[in-house]
């Protein structure tokens, strides 16, 4: 199997394993009457759901992780389609809620996003976007083989990455953390009401450093394709033509 048809399968995969969390969180949102999540009490406790919820949480995580791990022949590449994998899940999560139910209205509807280690709060808009950033980076990671660099340049990004990141958590959170001291009935009934928009706007674009690094690599260097005796050097344009 080539890695387009690799790329592809991890993307049905993905597809599929929306649809399943889309369903079950349609059931849980049903049960607890909160199809809506932005709304007074938002976490309400219902029997012991709460514990199953948090490991299915981090279960998601282990099995975007895990096809990754499967899909690729390199580190490289199983990071790329786990990133994938993880942005093609998030987004059509969103897709398939709406089809299942009124909800969302829009990419600005808050949304509780994951409950580890409190609850993230944002607009759709914000993982989505982060979720785009995932899937370019990834598809550049597991198609294209780049050319070793030296430790510290390729660091570098990586480094602004992680500083994107724990903005971005920073901004998620930021209401979470506010009202953690005041114990969990706080958490369950907290409502953000201010996006720090442009402080996430600068998380993603730390974030975007990796992906702006494999451009300047593909638009300025030659272009590793295959592995092995098969492997062949190609320029940009022919390495996009095949």
């Amino acid at each position: 199997m080539n890695e387009r048809k690799r790329w592809f399968v991890v993307v049905v995969f993905a597809i599929a394993m929306a649809w399943v969390e889309s369903a079950v969180v349609f059931y849980l949102r049903t049960m607890i009457d909160r199809i809506e999540p932005y709304q007074a009490n938002p976490l309400p406790v219902f029997g012991g759901l709460a514990k199953a919820e948090l490991i299915r949480e981090f279960a998601t995580l282990v099995m975007l992780f895990t096809v990754g791990m499967l899909a690729g022949k390199s580190w490289r590449s199983r990071v790329g389609y786990a990133a994938i994998a993880f942005g093609v899940w998030d987004i059509f999560y969103y897709v398939f809620l709406k089809i299942l139910c009124p909800w969302p209205n829009s990419l600005l509807d808050w949304d509780i996003l994951f409950l580890l280690p409190l609850p993230w709060w944002g607009p759709i808009l914000a993982p989505v976007s982060i979720a785009i950033l995932m899937i370019l980076w990834g598809t550049l990671a597991s198609q294209i083989e780049q050319p070793r660099q030296p430790l510290i340049s390729s660091a570098i990004p990586w480094t602004f990455n992680l500083v994107g990141m724990i903005i971005a958590l920073y901004v998620f959170m930021a209401d979470a953390l506010h009202f953690a001291a005041k114990g969990e009935t706080a958490l369950r009934t907290l409502l953000p009401t201010d996006f720090k928009w442009a402080l996430f706007g600068v998380a993603l674009v730390l974030m975007a450093a990796p992906l702006a690094s494999e451009l300047r690599l593909i638009f300025g260097k030659r272009i590793l394709l295959g592995d092995g005796q098969n492997r062949k050097v190609l320029t940009v344009e022919k390495a996009f033509s095949l």
